[in-house]
C-alpha cells in the first residue's frame, strides 16, 4: 500500500519561508500527479498546488500564485512545496495526495502543520 509522508511544517513569522516535502513509498502504476492541499480550522479543504509527472506542469491556487512553487523528483517519488512570503492566512494543515485519475486524488498523507504568526 502506497504511503505518503509529509514533512517540513512549523511555526514561522509572516514573511518567512518554509519548504514542505512529500515522499511516496512508491508511485502507483497510474499516477497522474501529486498535489498539495490544506485545511485551516473551520474552513473547507483547499487545493494549493499540483505537479504533473508526465511533463512537469505545475498548477496553483490563485491565493498562492507567485509565492509558492511546487516541484517534483521523479527518481525519489517526492514533491516539494516551497512557500515564500508566508501570510497568517496560510496557516493550515498541509496534506499531499496522489491523483490517479484526472480530478481523483485518492491517496493521502497525514498532513503537516504550518502556522504563520503575524
Amino acid at each position: 500500500q502506497v504511503q505518503l509522508v509529509e514533512s517540513g511544517g512549523g511555526l514561522v513569522q509572516a514573511g518567512a519561508s518554509l519548504r514542505l516535502t512529500c515522499a511516496a513509498s512508491e508511485r502507483p502504476f497510474k499516477s497522474v500527479a501529486m498535489g498539495w492541499f490544506r485545511q485551516a480550522p473551520e474552513k473547507d479543504h483547499e487545493f494549493v498546488a499540483a505537479f504533473r509527472w508526465s511533463d512537469g506542469d505545475q498548477y496553483y491556487a490563485d491565493s498562492v500564485k507567485g509565492r509558492f512553487t511546487i516541484d517534483g523528483d521523479n527518481a525519489k517519488n517526492t514533491v516539494y512545496l516551497q512557500m515564500n512570503s508566508l501570510k497568517p492566512e496560510d496557516t493550515a494543515v498541509y496534506y499531499c495526495a496522489i491523483e490517479r485519475r484526472p480530478g481523483g486524488y485518492d491517496i493521502w498523507g497525514r498532513g503537516t502543520q504550518v502556522t504563520v504568526s503575524s
